[in-house]
Formats: structure tokens, C-alpha cells, sequence
């Protein structure tokens, strides 16, 4: 699996899980009555929460998805000056 579903999966599973967690305080207890709007709030925060969060907890799938991204880069980089010296010696 590859740092890039690794990282978009568990930036998901984050999400997901905040969402949960903000659900039950919110639903369960009583403390707001269940309508879309109260939805759409809950969804909201749990963005926001889960994207604070994941700027700190994701942080080494973040720096190795950024190291495959730079290796890819520097083979593709490599493959077009190959072929631009092949073009130049004919």
C-alpha cells in the first residue's frame, strides 16, 4: 500500500472517528434535539477538529507520503533528461 492511501485513509478514519465521538456526546444525552441542522453542525466540527488534529497526529504518513511524492518526482525528472540527451546525440 503506498504512503498515499495510507495517508488518505487514515485522515479518513480520523474524521470518521471524531465524528463518532462528537455524535454520541451530542445525540445520546439530550443535550440538542436530532435535526438536519444539528447534523450539518456536528459534521462540521468534526472537520474542523479532525483536520487540527491531523496536522499533529498524521505528521510521519504526512513526511512519507511527502518522500514518495519527491522520489517520484526525481525518477520522472530523471526519465526526461534521458530522453532529452537520447535526442541529442541523433
Amino acid at each position: 500500500m503506498t504512503a498515499f492511501w495510507k495517508y488518505t485513509f487514515a485522515r479518513l478514519a480520523l474524521f470518521a472517528v471524531t465524528y463518532g465521538v462528537l455524535a454520541l456526546i451530542a445525540y445520546p444525552t439530550g443535550l440538542v434535539e436530532f435535526a438536519e441542522l444539528t447534523n450539518l453542525v456536528v459534521l462540521l466540527l468534526a472537520l474542523v477538529i479532525s483536520s487540527v488534529a491531523g496536522f499533529f497526529v498524521l505528521a510521519p504518513q504526512r513526511d512519507a507520503l511527502a518522500l514518495e511524492v519527491q522520489a517520484r518526482h526525481e525518477r520522472v525528472t530523471a526519465r526526461i533528461e534521458e530522453s532529452r540527451r537520447a535526442e541529442d546525440v541523433d
